[in-house]
């Protein structure tokens, strides 16, 4: 089994409501807590296990803002456990999750510095490294119904553009849509074989710029977005 997230980069609208939500379950979780630094100040920042980075592609008026989640990858072959001097970096061999042992982390910064994604995120406070958990302290919890036994990112996602499942399946539903829509790994010429996948974007119809100085142009593109906004 290895389980992981598959996100579908044509849906997303980068609202961080996965990235707030991963937070508020994660500040009580296994690795708790998220210290925030100067939350009321002029530079608030702090420990997220869940980043969107958003660019623009294309030229006008062919173009598109792309929202592209980030955390760990709980790649197959991840040099951040290979590099850590103390054992505290660490893949489950029941589901493929990697996880920092806060009991024997040292807070070297070795973990981070070996992966490509910038998913490794040092506590101040603590001294620890911290990063995404797949939420495990909630996936495997008996206690709550089935059907809620996901990451709390996948839950709150109102564009559903947020997948969780087992991606050594052939058969389940994030391995289905992955061999459906062309799913794709981060960097995989780096070799880590990350499990998260990403759907990518559908192309759409191209704007013809031959009309864009002609008198009513503007009107008949707020007409075309109106109508993809009450799909």
């Amino acid at each position: 089994m290895r389980l992981g997230l598959v996100i579908d980069l044509d849906v997303c609208v980068g609202c961080h409501a996965c990235a707030i939500a991963c937070k508020e379950w994660n500040a009580s979780g296994t690795t708790a807590p998220l210290t925030d630094y100067q939350p009321y100040g002029a530079e608030p920042s702090g420990v997220w296990f869940n980043r969107i980075r958003s660019y623009e592609v294309g030229e006008y008026p062919n173009n598109k803002t792309i929202n592209f989640p980030m955390s760990c990858m709980h790649c197959e072959d991840a040099d951040c456990v290979t590099v850590c001097p103390t054992g505290a970096s660490y893949k489950r061999a029941e589901d493929g999750i990697v996880l920092v042992d806060q009991n024997k982390c040292m807070g070297c910064n070795y973990c981070s510095w070996a992966c490509p994604y910038g998913a490794r995120e040092l506590d101040r406070e603590s001294g620890t490294m911290k990063k995404c958990t797949l939420c495990v302290d909630r996936i495997y919890d008996q206690q709550i119904p089935m059907e809620e036994r996901q990451p709390a990112c996948v839950l709150t996602c109102p564009a559903h553009a947020r997948m969780f499942g087992d991606l050594d399946d052939p058969n389940s539903a994030v391995s289905s849509v992955v061999r459906e829509r062309g799913g794709y790994q981060l960097m995989p010429e780096l070799g880590y074989n990350p499990t998260n996948h990403y759907l990518p974007v559908r192309k759409a119809k191209p704007i013809p710029t031959e009309n864009l100085g002609k008198p009513g142009f503007k009107d008949k593109i707020k007409g075309i977005a109106n109508r993809i906004v009450k799909r």
